[in-house]
C-alpha cells in the first residue's frame, strides 16, 4: 500500500510517501495506524496524536474505523483551515 504524508505528519515521519506491505490482521485504518506506530520513533511521533490526523483512502475522506479493503493509497494529513 502506498502511504502519503502531508504537512507536519510528513515532517515527523521524515518522508513524503512510502510503500509498505500491510501485515495480516491489519484490516482498518486504526489497525494501520497502530502498526505504523511500531515501525520507528518517527512514525510513533507522527501518530502520537492520531485523533488530530485526517485520513483519505484512495482520495476519499474516511474515519479510523474504515476498512482498508483493496485500497491502493492512504494519505494522512492534519486538519485543514480555510479563510
Amino acid at each position: 500500500m502506498n502511504i502519503r504524508y502531508f504537512a507536519w505528519v510528513r515532517e515527523r515521519v521524515g518522508v513524503e510517501e512510502e510503500t509498505i506491505e500491510v501485515p495480516g490482521g491489519v484490516n482498518t485504518v486504526a489497525d494501520l495506524i497502530s502498526h505504523l506506530k511500531t515501525l520507528d520513533e518517527n512514525h510513533a511521533a507522527a501518530f502520537e496524536e492520531d485523533d488530530a490526523i485526517r485520513i483519505a483512502l484512495d482520495q476519499m475522506h474516511v474515519e479510523t474505523d474504515a476498512s482498508l479493503g483493496n485500497a491502493r493509497e492512504i494519505a494522512f494529513f492534519p486538519p485543514m483551515t480555510g479563510g
